[in-house]
């Protein structure tokens, strides 16, 4: 997959097959257009073409710098590679180009450089200044700039309509099984091991203390849950909190995960852990003997679980 992050001198080799929008997250709804793409343009000998944005268009327009994301930027250009994409246009998100007519972005982008063939876009996409234009707009333009519009429906599941809005909801409501169903995969973040206080040894459960360097990514409610990692090529299952430790004096916000029956020295590692299931929420105990009780409970209920 090739990647372009100034469209404004390039010109792709072939004619292209395209969609555009956020895809923030890259749930069901996401993937079936992309895959339609795919499709399309392979069986035509065109390009498949992803058109998206960063930041995220809300950070500009709405100056909303506290929504969180679905996927980091690095998240969201694996899975697109993963379902087949030939080019990937990642326009920086500014100003000038929340300012750009709906005419202007189909004529000087689509067109002159994309070289488009045929546009795919979901039912309800808006494009243009003030996203003024839609998808009838979008077939005026496609008549005369010699492309043709593909509508896709919207994708229900369970017959309820997958939207970023509602992965983010189910997140922040600790609803990891919910959000895995939209996104049709775990949900997942990535950190790197870094030192902790080293609390966790001392009452029988070292854990592996992970920071998130991208301040936007979505990390779901506080709370234990049952995650896993692949590590060496190998799942290990296991137990992470998000929180602040309440129990614990001092210790502060931290997201912390205890693998079952694994003792590797993890530090300065990048790990992803995936999401399988909300276990409780964080609770404050009056000694630290009762919290290594509920520690065990938990891993008993993990276990449980996961069938190990």
């Amino acid at each position: 997959m090739r990647e372009i992050t100034d469209i404004t001198t390039f010109t792709s080799e072939k004619p292209t097959v395209i969609t555009i929008g956020t895809f923030d997250g890259v749930h069901l709804g996401h993937q079936k257009i992309i895959k339609r793409v795919v499709e399309t343009a392979h069986k035509n000998g065109l390009l498949a073409t992803v058109f998206t944005f960063f930041p995220h268009p809300r950070m500009i327009v709405q100056h909303d710098q506290q929504l969180k994301l679905i996927h980091t930027l690095a998240e969201k250009k694996q899975f697109l590679q993963s379902l087949g994409v030939d080019l990937l246009i990642v326009q920086p998100f500014n100003e000038a180009f929340a300012n750009l007519s709906a005419e202007a972005f189909v004529f000087e982008l689509l067109v002159k450089h994309l070289r488009a063939k045929k546009v795919i876009i979901g039912y309800d996409h808006h494009f243009g200044k003030n996203r003024t234009a839609n998808i009838d707009n979008m077939r005026l333009f496609g008549e005369q700039y010699g492309f043709s519009v593909e509508e896709i429906s919207v994708q229900e599941v369970d017959e309820v309509s997958v939207s970023s809005t509602k992965i983010r909801q189910a997140l922040n409501e600790g609803k990891v099984e919910i959000a895995e169903h939209y996104l049709g995969v775990p949900y997942s973040f990535t950190g790197k091991v870094v030192h902790g206080l080293k609390l966790g040894r001392t009452i029988g459960f070292p854990t592996a203390n992970l920071q998130v360097e991208a301040s936007y990514k979505l990390i779901p409610k506080d709370g234990v849950y049952v995650v896993y990692s692949l590590i060496e090529g190998r799942k290990v299952y296991g137990m992470m909190s998000i929180g602040k430790n309440p129990t614990i004096q001092g210790k502060g916000a931290s997201i912390e995960v205890y693998f079952f029956d694994f003792n590797q020295d993890l530090y300065g590692q990048d790990l992803t852990i995936y999401f399988v299931k909300y276990l409780r929420e964080e609770r404050k105990f009056s000694s630290v003997s009762l919290l290594k009780k509920q520690i065990q409970d938990d891993e008993a209920a993990a276990r449980k679980a996961i069938a190990l």
